[in-house]
């Protein structure tokens, strides 16, 4: 396997990752969407909770995740591009 072929599995691996992560993310928010809020006033900030909290911090992670794997599917690509230019 040549090294574009590599770099082109890692990226490939990378990406289905981001959209599997993606795709729960959006499952996630779908199910926020569905619940409730109380009649008295749609317009008040609703009080955070520590499910409030803990749901910021998992999109938080999930955001850290995503930008590693893009970070390293980019150096994969530039170390193709590089092995290509040099071959």
């Amino acid at each position: 396997m040549d090294a574009a072929a590599a770099a082109k599995d890692r990226v490939d691996r990378a990406i289905t990752l981001l959209e599997r992560r993606l795709q729960e993310l959006k499952a996630r928010a779908m199910a926020a969407q569905t619940q409730t809020f109380g009649d008295d006033d749609l317009f008040s900030p609703q009080p955070s909770s520590e499910s409030d909290r803990a749901r910021i911090r998992e999109l938080e992670l999930a955001g850290q995740d995503a930008a590693e794997v893009l970070g390293r599917a980019a150096d994969a690509i530039r170390e193709a591009l590089k092995d290509q230019e040099a071959g």
